[in-house]
């Protein structure tokens, strides 16, 4: 399964790549919206429920669960709206009926939050949207959706826009008990995600938890290496290890401030402050 992160500053624009994911004819069952707002949050998941039900085809759709809007309680945020069958298996949620209820809410005015789950797919997520920002998340087996995907949410979203030509490389060295990977760079759609994913699925499957990304030499990251980012550290911590990143760049380490991924992941300054906090954390 390919993932695909996009992380927008504000809701419009979060909305507008929507709209253009299911022109392209994104599946639907493949999208994921997560936002917040500072108004009502019942009027705007039944806005939001009922304009996305709309546009993959009416209200008969929204009911059925395809699109429909569920609220969430998040601690220390406050309510959010997620929108997307596919919200219910990446949060935990309470199966494909939960879209269903809210949609069935539109007419009752009866719509009541449900406890973020907690996982680590919720708890990193929840990271993101603490400053209103908004999320969209593709989860696909097909490349080719993937790649459509992709062009909108690095069009769209918060991403580098500077794109780079240099071959993406990762080298695998090891310091006690702590694994370092070197890449360098592109981690994107089918030029290092790839890549990237089988290293670290290889060290886990040797008994190595406790990872390093050396990320100096990384040019470029778009959605789908954000996406597959995430995957690894949610797995790793899942699997009981952890996923560091070190030696950011200027450009991912801006990149990550303002998509608040600084907030999700644990960055240190350099190689050997890595090593040192896993001895710390031991």
């Amino acid at each position: 399964m390919e993932t695909a992160i996009g992380i927008f500053d504000s809701r419009d624009r979060a909305e507008k790549a929507l709209t253009e994911l299911l022109k392209k004819e994104v599946p639907k069952e493949s999208i994921i919206f997560l936002t917040t707002s500072e108004t009502d949050a019942t009027s705007l998941a039944k806005e939001f429920g009922a304009w996305a039900g709309g546009l993959v085809g009416g209200t008969a759709g929204m009911t059925a669960g395809v699109m429909g809007a569920t609220l969430l309680l998040i601690p220390g945020i406050g309510t959010a709206v997620a929108i997307g069958i596919g919200a219910t298996t990446l949060l935990g949620l309470a199966g494909a009926g939960a879209g269903a209820a809210a949609a069935k809410a539109v007419a009752t005015d009866k719509l009541v939050p449900q406890p973020l789950p907690n996982n680590e797919d919720a708890a990193l997520f929840a990271k993101v949207l603490k400053d209103g920002k908004s999320l969209i998340i593709v989860r696909t087996e097909f490349h080719d959706v993937l790649a459509a995907a992709c062009e909108i949410l690095d069009r769209t979203g918060i991403a580098i826009q500077e794109r780079s030509s240099s071959r993406t490389q990762a080298k695998t060295r090891h310091v006690g008990h702590v694994s370092i990977v070197e890449v360098s760079g592109r981690i994107a759609l089918g030029e290092g995600n790839v890549m990237l994913r089988e290293v670290v699925e290889g060290l886990v499957a040797e008994g190595k938890r406790n990872i390093v990304l050396n990320v100096a030499g990384v040019e470029f990251l778009d959605s789908a290496g954000i996406g597959e980012l995430v995957r690894l550290h949610a797995s790793l911590r899942r699997a009981g290890g952890q996923l560091k990143l070190s030696n950011t760049g200027s450009k991912v380490k801006d990149l990550l401030v303002m998509t608040r991924l600084n907030s999700v992941f644990d960055i240190q300054q350099d190689e050997a402050t890595a090593i040192q906090s896993f001895t710390a954390a031991t």
